[in-house]
């Protein structure tokens, strides 16, 4: 009877390790991905190339500590959003073939579910036969930040990672 016991004891314990273990990698996947999203929308009915960025909100919680103040809070507090898509806005850029930086306008910013996203736009310049980009939000803060952008509606979709040590990419339409 012992031995069945201390079998089912070890079998309940086996069990509870596991569900710890499952609950601890549940809880770090929730923590920082230090990812993010662009896309470069050429929009034809506007004429304007639109830039969405897309940081996951745990990220841009962390960053805005570090970047601004201990208690910044990017969810409630306006001046911290404001902030916080300033310096989004800084350290992306696009430049033509030419090598001239296209004038990026800051539209907006706002909290969506688990995501914080970053607006900007720019006229479409008349000829234009590629671009060259820079992304470096969060890659001054962490240096496995990685920034994927996708530029859409100017031919086949192509997507840019930034990773690592690489600071500039382009695309050609």
């Amino acid at each position: 009877m012992t031995t069945k016991l201390n079998r089912v004891s070890s079998v309940i314990q086996a069990g509870l390790y596991a569900l710890l273990l499952f609950m601890a990698c549940g809880q770090a996947v929730a923590h920082q991905q230090k990812i993010a999203i662009t896309t470069v929308l050429f929009n034809p009915r506007t004429e304007n190339i639109e830039i969405m960025h897309r940081f996951n909100l745990h990220d841009a919680e962390h960053a805005v500590k570090a970047l601004f103040k201990k208690t910044a809070d990017i969810l409630d507090d306006q001046e911290t959003q404001t902030a916080f898509a300033g310096y989004v806005a800084e350290r992306f850029m696009l430049r033509n073939a030419e090598e001239s930086n296209l004038a990026l306008k800051l539209v907006g910013y706002e909290v969506d579910g688990k995501h914080f996203w970053v607006y900007q736009e720019t006229e479409q310049p008349p000829a234009l036969a590629g671009l060259q980009v820079r992304h470096d939000a969060l890659r001054d803060l962490w240096p496995s930040q990685v920034n994927t952008i996708n530029v859409e509606g100017k031919g086949d979709l192509q997507t840019l990672t930034f990773t690592e040590n690489v600071e500039l990419l382009e695309v050609h339409f």
